[in-house]
């Protein structure tokens, strides 16, 4: 019984947050081409699979509905940083969606302001009194 319970503790221990514990709109809200664009990098996607990459990615704690994500597909699509395609090999017409090299360079130059961001607020968190030390 306390193999078991030590197993259980430690596998709660190393687990990420609770799926309800979500980022506030306002933080994501400025993060999500970032986001498509970084699961875009990976290979073509159609919707669907970008909001279950993303939702695995995040523990589910970006949710990316629908009426979110569309719209900023057709967003990054009219500003070249995506490109798309019908597909029907798949049994099923879906859009698919590909980085463009201009993506590219765009995913290269955000993701480097984003680390130099959240560097900065990391230096400012660390030296208020209180809080948690942060987790890498």
């Amino acid at each position: 019984m306390a193999i078991h319970r030590d197993a259980v503790y430690w596998s709660l221990a190393r687990r990420r947050r609770p799926v309800t514990d979500r980022f506030s709109a306002e933080l994501v809200r400025g993060s999500l081409d970032l986001m498509v664009l970084s699961v875009l990098v990976q290979g073509s996607q159609y919707g669907y699979s970008m909001q279950q990459r993303l939702r695995d990615a995040t523990d589910g704690r970006v949710p990316l509905p629908a009426g979110t994500l569309y719209p900023l597909l057709h967003r990054l699509e009219t500003e070249k940083l995506i490109r798309s395609r019908w597909d029907e090999s798949t049994g099923r017409r879906r859009k698919w969606y590909e980085i463009t090299k201009t993506g590219r360079a765009r995913l290269g130059s955000q993701a480097d302001q984003w680390l130099a961001y959240a560097e900065c607020i990391r230096s400012l968190l660390d030296t208020v009194p209180g809080l948690r030390p942060a987790t890498t």
